[in-house]
């Protein structure tokens, strides 16, 4: 059994083919990391949509259960829940026989992928605005009229997201 050297030529790249291939993979890296970013960010506004629209349509079924008498709501009272929370833990059913059922609204109140979840509580992300606010100043008070982002940076679509 004979050995050989690999004569210098041979098989292996060289520093310069090293160095070109790590720029080229570098140039291709600095491109793909701000459509990754740009992806990232319209899943979160996709997301953000999805759990306003499923909150904002539970608020209003709530309403209309309230319109239609399934729920007791005082004269006083503008038939908006109480808190975020009644849509999940429900209420009791005004039309049933015993009044042992209960109607829900949500199986979860859903999260603002725009805030840190670890800085926030069930349902403590979303602003609250009460029916007694007003439209352009959303406060909190004694029912839950619709929710909003407390995000404070804006969309792709030049909107701030608490505006949407």
């Amino acid at each position: 059994m004979t050995h050989r050297l690999i004569p210098a030529g041979g098989r292996g790249f060289t520093l310069i083919e090293m160095l070109v291939t790590v720029t080229i993979v570098a140039l291709l890296s600095t491109v793909a990391f701000p459509m990754l970013e740009l992806t990232k960010r319209r899943s979160n506004e996709r997301e953000l949509r999805d759990a306003l629209r499923q909150i904002r349509t539970a608020l209003d079924n709530y309403k209309q259960a309230g319109f239609e008498g399934r729920i007791a709501v005082a004269a006083n009272q503008s038939g908006y829940p109480p808190s975020l929370d009644v849509l999940v833990a429900g209420v009791t059913d005004a039309k049933s026989p015993n009044r042992d059922q209960k109607i829900y609204f949500l199986r979860r109140i859903p999260k603002d992928p725009l805030i840190d979840p670890l800085a926030t509580d069930s349902g403590g992300d979303w602003g609250l605005r009460s029916y007694a606010s007003a439209p352009n100043d959303p406060q909190p008070g004694a029912d839950v009229f619709d929710v909003y982002s407390r995000s404070n940076a804006t969309g792709l679509n030049g909107i701030a997201y608490k505006d949407w």
